[in-house]
């Protein structure tokens, strides 16, 4: 649903955030870049009944990214996402250890949503991400969709938007996200994310 917000500035009330969400698309399948899995790099389907697990991971591909809307899910909630035979969830692994997140969301028929994907800071800048994403391409659009889709947001890896149009994605809506401060509820450490001020508690 889309809401006129006046122009200007708008105060915050204490404890939240906002921050500008970028939305894109592909509407068919580009060439991948032939990225492939460097030696000891392998992506497997996560377990979909290790929520500990999943939120471990979850947390630090994003902790300084502002990511937290499965650590505040409840578990059966976000059981349920994992345990649907539309949703696939896969871990990518270096060594054995895990170092990438990447969903694929097909529960909206004719398209996919890129739901998360990610390297925790070390495999940044090595390489996996370029692989991950024709993995992520190729996986997509493997099934019959029509669109295949992904957000970012002003608190994401600053290399984020680009990374996403050369891959082949097209912004086309923009949008606001306003939101707790995950820091303040204690959801995410009160040292994450230290680009984005700390106000309050």
């Amino acid at each position: 649903m889309s809401i006129a917000i006046p122009d200007g500035y708008h105060i915050l009330p204490p404890g939240k955030l906002a921050n500008v969400v970028t939305c894109l698309e592909m509407t068919a399948k580009p060439k991948t870049r032939g990225h492939g899995f460097k030696p000891g790099l392998t992506l497997a389907a996560a377990e979909r009944s290790d929520l500990a697990g999943y939120r471990r991971l979850f947390a630090a591909v994003g902790r300084d990214l502002m990511w937290f809307s499965r650590l505040v899910m409840a578990d059966e909630k976000l059981a349920a996402i994992l345990g649907d035979a539309d949703y696939e969830p896969y871990v990518l692994k270096k060594d054995g250890h895990a170092i990438g997140i990447l969903d694929l969301d097909f529960r909206e028929t004719g398209q996919c949503e890129l739901a998360f994907f990610g390297l925790t800071p070390e495999a940044v800048g090595t390489g996996a991400g370029a692989a991950l994403m024709d993995a992520a391409i190729d996986r997509a659009w493997a099934r019959p969709i029509a669109r295949l889709w992904v957000h970012t947001c002003t608190y994401d890896h600053p290399n984020a938007l680009g990374f996403y149009r050369r891959s082949g994605f097209t912004p086309y809506q923009l949008m606001v996200e306003v939101h707790d401060d995950p820091r303040l509820t204690g959801h995410l450490p009160r040292q994450a994310s230290p680009q984005v001020p700390l106000l309050g508690g």
